[in-house]
C-alpha cells in the first residue's frame, strides 16, 4: 500500500510524462507536492522504486519510468483525459486526494469505515526528550475521520509524562505536522535541534513552557529560539496485547 505522498508524485510523474514525455524535474516535484526540500522527494522516489512502481534508468539525467499505478486508479487511465489538472496531486499525507476532474467518473462514496495510510517516522519520548522523527520506518491505517487538513505522521511513544493527558508508554500518537500551536495544545517539540518530546505547549511570558501531564515531572521552560514545534496532536491510536 502507498502513503498518500507516494500515490501523489507516482501520479505526478505519469501525467507529466502523458503530456510531454519527459519526467518532472526535483524542484518541480517538490513544488507540486508543497514539500519544503528536495530530500522529501528522494526518498518518495526511493520508496516507489522498492515498491516497483517506478524504474530510475541509468546514466541518464531526469531519467525515470512508470511501471505500473495503483490498482484503484486502473480504470480511470483507460478513459480519455484534458491533460493534468492539479487537483490529482494536490494534498498530503494523511488526505484523501481530490475528486478526479468532472470528465471522468466519479467514485463512489467512501465508506464510513474508509482509512488511509500514515507513515511511523520514529519515536517520541513523553517523558526525557529523545532523538525522534526520524525516517518513515512502516506505515500505520488511520480512520479517515480521526484526520483534517494538512499533512499527517504518527509517532510510537516512550514514556509516562503524559499520562493524566490519557497517553501511555507504547501508544501510537497521530500528528498534525505544523510549526504553530495554541496554548494548551500538545505537540511535538524539538528543542535546540537534538531532541524531541511530546509535550502541552504553554507560555510563560517571551519563554515556552513545556508542560508534563504528570506530577512526577516537571515543566520545563525555554527561550524562543530553543523549541521548535514540528506539530499538534490530533489522534490516538493504542493496541491491547
Amino acid at each position: 500500500m502507498l502513503t498518500r505522498k507516494q500515490q501523489e508524485l507516482l501520479l505526478f510523474i505519469h501525467e507529466r510524462m502523458k503530456e510531454s514525455g519527459v519526467p518532472p524535474s526535483f524542484d518541480e516535484m517538490k513544488d507540486a507536492l508543497e514539500l519544503a526540500s528536495k530530500s522529501g522527494i528522494h526518498r518518495l522516489i526511493t520508496a516507489l522504486e522498492e515498491r516497483g512502481f517506478i524504474r530510475r534508468l541509468p546514466n541518464r539525467a531526469r531519467a525515470l519510468e512508470v511501471i505500473k499505478l495503483p490498482e484503484a486508479y486502473a480504470s480511470i487511465q483507460q478513459q480519455p483525459r484534458r491533460g493534468f489538472s492539479p487537483s490529482v496531486i494536490e494534498g498530503s499525507l494523511g488526505k484523501p486526494a481530490a475528486p478526479p476532474p468532472a470528465a471522468l467518473p466519479k467514485p463512489a462514496p467512501a465508506a464510513e469505515n474508509a482509512s488511509v495510510s500514515v507513515p511511523v517516522m520514529g519515536r517520541i519520548a513523553a517523558g526525557v526528550p529523545i532523538s525522534a522523527i526520524q525516517n518513515n520506518t512502516h506505515d500505520i491505517t488511520v480512520p479517515l475521520d480521526m484526520l483534517g487538513n494538512g499533512e499527517h505522521y504518527a509517532l510510537e511513544v516512550k514514556g509516562d509524562s503524559m499520562i493524566e493527558a490519557g497517553i501511555f508508554d507504547g501508544d501510537t500518537v497521530i500528528i498534525r505536522n505544523g510549526n504553530t500551536a495554541n496554548p494548551g495544545d500538545i505537540v511535538v517539540a524539538l528543542v535546540d535541534d537534538e531532541e524531541a518530546t511530546l509535550k502541552r505547549f504553554r507560555r510563560k511570558g517571551a519563554s515556552i513552557a513545556l508542560e508534563a501531564a504528570n506530577p512526577a515531572y516537571e515543566t520545563r521552560i525555554f527561550g524562543p529560539d530553543r523549541v521548535k514545534i514540528q506539530g499538534k496532536l490530533v489522534g490516538l491510536i493504542r493496541r491491547y496485547h
